[in-house]
This record gives C-alpha cells, structure tokens and sequence, in this order.
C-alpha cells in the first residue's frame, strides 16, 4: 500500500472513529465537499449577477432575468448543483442535525473567497469566527445521533403524514406565501431577513424531501428497488418545486445585498428550520441521552456565534478593539449603515467597497486591483 493509501485510510479511520460510525463519517465527508462547491457558487454566481448588471441588463432585485444569459453564473449554478447534489447524498447516509450545521464549512469558504474574488472584506476578527465554526462542527461530528434505519419508501412517506408534520408544511407554506407576496414587494429590498427567511422555510421542507429521496436511493443501491414508487415520485416533484423556490428568492437576496451577510443568516435561519423540520419528521432525537442532545445543541450555538462573529466583524473598523466592538452592537459608524440605502455614486470613489454601505442594491464593480481580474 502507497504512503498516499495509507494516509487516507488513516484519515478515514479517524473520521469513522469521531463520528462514530462508517455511515455517519460518510455523511460528514460528503457534507463538507458540498458545502466547499455551494460557498464557491455563491461567489462565481454574484460575479455573475455583478456582470449582468454591469451590461445594463434588468437585475435579480428587479425582477429581471438577465443573468440568464451569463455564462459566468451558470458556471456558479453548476457548482452550486453539484454541491445540492452531495448534500443531497449526505442525508442519505447521516441525520440533519448532523448535514445541515456543517454548512458553516459553507461560510468559512465563502468569507475567504468573497475577499479573493469579490474584494469584500474579512476582519482579523472573522478569522476566529472561522475558528469558532470549525470547533462547533468538530464537536457536532462527535456527538451526532445514529441515522434511523428505514426499510421502505413507505415508512418515510408515514412520518411525513404524521399530524405534526403536516402541521409544520401548512404553517410553512402559509407563512411562505405571505412573505412572498404581502411583505417581499414592499420591504424585500430594504430588509434581508425577507428573501433569506423565505429560502430558510421552504429549504426546510427541502431537506426532508431529500432525505426520503436519499434513502429512497440508498435501498435500491442495495438491492430493493423503490424508485419507481409513487412517493418517491411525489417527493422528488416536492423537491423539485422548493429548489425552484429557493433559487429565486437566493438570486434576489445575493443581487441586493452583500454575500458574506445573505450566506451567514441563511446559514443560521436554514439551520433552524431544517433541525425543527427533521426533529419533527424524522424524529432524531428519540432515543438520545440528554448528554447527547445538550452537547449537540451546544455545537450548534458555538456554529451560529462563529457565524455571527463572520457576519458582524466584516465592515468593521480595523484592529481587534473595534471588531469586538461590532460583535456586542457597538460598531460605530459602520454598524450604523447596515441597513442604509445610499447611491454608490454619489462616493468619491465608486469601486471602493468601504464607500458602500454594508447593504447596498448595486455590488461594487470589480476591479484590478481586486484579487481577480474580470478577464479571468
């Protein structure tokens, strides 16, 4: 066996031996590649909206399409499909208490691209949110639950026709619907909690469409079909139809206003909704000690202040002083712009990203002295 062989193996007997069991470290290796692919998509997408508006086209906050016709984000739709794909497959094998918090992998990634590709900034201080993240999902991956064993497609589709659950749909669904067209036309562009919190609900029913679907997979991969059945069939429609909703809403939310703000509270709110969603459906934590379920809660909380240290610290002034200062509320003037809503031309430097406010309508235009070039 190659020095290479060897060390992997010895890579995998450790992630087998943390996340105690060969299943569940293969749902964490393949949660962890999908959320490197969804934070470079988030990227290569905005770069892609920032050029088809550049181009004069109708924006994504307007409605408008135009980034359609841009290669560059369809390169980020790709990436972005690919990395659905495999958080698609890591439900099939770990539980979503343990998939859906890894997604501050996603962050981390996209905080340290935005700042090579887009020119957004990264505090000193966003580094120890990263850090804050990487202990959190450490320690998630160490006390995840067992994934339940299911034998059939039908078993999935009668804990998703339990009354609680089809509770949780209607008042999601209901809640969705009046986001979208009762709050969204009037504060969606002011507010980034609207587009966000409308991707966070219907991802929730997201997950647990492709959870079953995973599952669904797994057992005819090993030998009982289920893949013609008509709840996998029903189920992938329901998968189908949230993955249209969220993708829209996500354009609108990354074409108004900054990346490492839409991908962090996403991070949070999607989290939320998709643990409360699978707790209800999956029931994943009957069975668990309370030992269990505490520290899993508290790597959850430890994920959500990295990924709120990320968020907060990002336009704040520099040196350690001022990024503790923004992390308690207490940032100043830069804080204060957050949700403001100025003209980027009305700067005297209009490509600078410190001219614009936190929240800006219009991305700044890139340029060379960026970290990319636009002829890349």
């Amino acid at each position: 066996m190659s020095m290479a062989e060897t060390s992997f193996q010895d890579v995998q007997d450790h992630l087998v031996t943390l996340a105690g069991s060969a299943d569940n470290a293969k749902g964490v290796a393949i949660a962890l590649s999908s959320a490197i692919f969804i934070g470079a998509s988030f990227i290569i997408k905005k770069k892609g909206l920032i050029r088809s508006g550049v181009a004069g086209g109708k924006q994504a906050a307007q409605g408008g399409f135009a980034y359609l016709h841009n290669p560059v984000w369809w390169t980020g739709m790709v990436a972005m499909m690919l990395g659905e794909t495999l958080n698609f497959v890591a439900y099939a094998y770990a539980p979503a208490i343990l998939v859906a918090p890894l997604g501050a992998v996603t962050i981390a990634a996209s905080a340290l691209m935005a700042r090579c590709f887009l020119g957004e900034r990264l505090h000193p201080c966003g580094l120890l949110g990263i850090a804050t993240c990487t202990v959190g999902s450490v320690l998630l991956v160490h006390f995840a639950p067992e994934e339940t064993e299911m034998n059939s497609i039908e078993e999935v589709w009668e804990l998703g026709m339990q009354p609680a659950f089809r509770f949780y749909v209607l008042t999601v669904v209901l809640v969705a619907l009046g986001l979208m067209y009762r709050v969204a036309p009037r504060y969606g562009q002011s507010h980034i909690w609207v587009y966000i919190l409308i991707c966070a609900l219907v991802g929730s029913l997201t997950v647990a469409a492709a959870r079953g679907l995973g599952i669904a997979v797994k057992l005819t991969l090993r030998g009982s079909n289920q893949l013609f059945k008509l709840q996998t069939l029903m189920l992938f429609v329901w998968l189908v139809g949230c993955i249209v909703t969220q993708v829209n809403y996500l354009n609108k939310a990354l074409d108004t206003f900054d990346t490492t703000m839409v991908t962090s509270i996403y991070y949070v709110c999607f989290t939320v909704c998709t643990v409360t969603a699978s707790m209800i459906m999956y029931k994943d934590w009957e069975n668990q000690t309370f030992s269990t379920i505490f520290w899993q809660v508290v790597a959850l909380v430890i994920n959500v202040f990295g990924v709120h240290v990320v968020t907060s610290t990002k336009d704040a002034a520099p040196g350690l002083h001022a990024g503790f200062r923004s992390m308690t509320g207490r940032g100043g003037a830069v804080a204060s712009k957050q949700y403001s809503r100025v003209d980027p031309s009305s700067s005297s430097d209009p490509h600078s990203q410190d001219s614009l406010p936190l929240v800006s309508r219009h991305p700044p235009t890139p340029t060379p002295s960026r970290c990319y070039s636009d002829a890349a």
